[in-house]
């Protein structure tokens, strides 16, 4: 018997699969169209990622705790407030 085998086995699409996939996106969306749509997916995954970035940082902020971030603010704050005193003196 003849086993069929799907057409991206082991992960990665090869190159006649990516040629492939590139003739039906001329077809579909034209040459004109193709770096336009390139473009604000580009856009968009960056967009995605600095929300996943700030959206992490907010998740390790809670990790820390509300003790350790108010005392780290305050200390921040005391090390302005020394700064301006020997500027000022």
């Amino acid at each position: 018997m003849i086993d069929a085998l799907p057409l991206f086995v082991g992960g990665m699409p090869g190159g006649m699969e990516l040629a492939v996939i590139l003739l039906i996106a001329v077809l579909l969306f034209g040459a004109n169209k193709i770096p336009k749509l390139a473009r604000s997916t580009g856009q968009a995954m960056g967009e995605f990622q600095k929300g996943r970035e700030e959206v992490e940082q907010e998740l390790e902020e809670i990790r820390e705790g509300p003790g350790e971030a108010t005392s780290e603010a305050l200390g921040e704050e005391s090390s302005e407030a020394e700064s301006e005193s020997s500027t000022e003196a």
